[in-house]
């Protein structure tokens, strides 16, 4: 967390002094207004791209406490992994796919999926099949 405030921190701190230094150009005249924008523009384009690869690629399998490898030969897709750790929350089909943006239909066929995959027949017995397997 320190280390995510202090990186922006320094990210808004080098706009604020990109802004100044492009305020300076203007005053005195030495720089042309496009070569200012096209600095600041590629400073936040910059930032984006950055903020991109860290921020929103999140690994769906957790990486601590996981047997990835049990997922792959149980072949288990990332969507219905997300299911299953929303099942094990105890969430109902409707709360699930409120929450991913799926129809509930789309999820029953995710749950269904999971049961056969997992030889249960319960979403508990799911569950506490994926407990043992080390799944989630």
């Amino acid at each position: 967390m320190k280390k995510t405030v202090l990186v922006f921190g320094i990210l808004v701190f080098a706009l604020l002094l990109l802004f100044q230094v492009s305020k300076y150009a203007m005053v005195t005249g030495s720089m042309d207004t496009e070569i200012i924008i096209a600095i600041v523009a590629f400073v936040f384009f910059m930032v984006g791209v950055y903020l991109h690869k860290k921020s929103l690629h999140v690994d769906q399998f957790p990486k601590t406490g996981v047997n990835r490898e049990k997922t792959k030969s149980l072949e288990i897709s990332p969507r219905e992994y997300e299911v299953l750790k929303e099942v094990a929350l105890g969430l109902s089909n409707k709360e699930i796919a409120d929450k991913l943006f799926l129809s509930e239909s789309t999820i029953k066929t995710h749950v269904s999926n999971l049961l056969v995959k997992l030889n249960a027949k319960r979403r508990t017995h799911a569950i506490q099949i994926a407990h043992e397997l080390k799944i989630i």
